[in-house]
């Protein structure tokens, strides 16, 4: 074989049993926790030896922040697409909505791997290292919102809980296919946007 076609099939085969690896370790931890996952179970789910592992990894910490990492700045590109800091509070609300929306429903196993993060002790290294341009587009957003007197200027708690905290609630409520008290549960568009609108109503001066 051609050493050139050589080294391109070797480096692809690498990327797919990357790529296995990181699904695998997804949904591991997504379905079992930080607590019941380790390298010998993410081998197992991949069908491949724990050596191959740490060929691409140094243990176990360095796998679950690269990976975090990685999806991290996944998620940021697809919260920021079609999204302009310029826009005003209730279309670039909107539009965050739709775009965190769509991720958590698309990807909801890699939300609850986020989820497993944040209360872990990875998050602060995990926080500290991703989402570099998403917050700067999103804090460009938060400065000419309150620049233009549409909110009032609060701590940025206060506002990703109105903003934001009854969205991620009628994802999980979806997810689970129940509300409070055990009440069947679909998220539609009427629920979504109704919502929405009463938090742009919360937010507005």
């Amino acid at each position: 074989m051609n050493i050139h076609l050589y080294i391109c099939a070797m480096r692809m085969r690498d990327a797919d049993k990357i790529s296995l690896v990181r699904q695998k370790a997804i949904e591991l931890i997504a379905t079992h926790g930080l607590e019941g996952f380790s390298m010998n179970k993410l081998a197992k789910a991949c069908g491949i030896s724990v050596a191959t592992l740490y060929i691409y990894y140094k243990d176990r910490d360095d796998l679950i922040l690269k990976i975090a990492v990685e999806e991290g700045n996944i998620m940021g590109a697809a919260m920021i697409v079609g999204f302009d800091p310029e826009m005003s509070l209730e279309e670039g609300l909107r539009k965050q909505w739709e775009n965190r929306c769509n991720y958590s429903m698309k990807n909801p196993k890699t939300s609850l791997f986020f989820e497993q993060l944040r209360s872990s002790s990875y998050q602060e290294e995990f926080l500290a290292s991703f989402l570099k341009e998403f917050k700067s587009v999103v804090g460009k957003f938060m400065h000419n919102i309150i620049e233009r007197g549409e909110i009032e200027r609060m701590p940025f708690e206060v506002y990703w809980s109105v903003a934001f905290a009854p969205l991620y609630n009628l994802i999980r409520f979806h997810n689970e296919g129940k509300s409070k008290g055990g009440r069947p549960f679909k998220l539609t568009d009427e629920v979504l946007w109704l919502t929405f609108d009463l938090v742009i109503k919360a937010l507005k001066k």
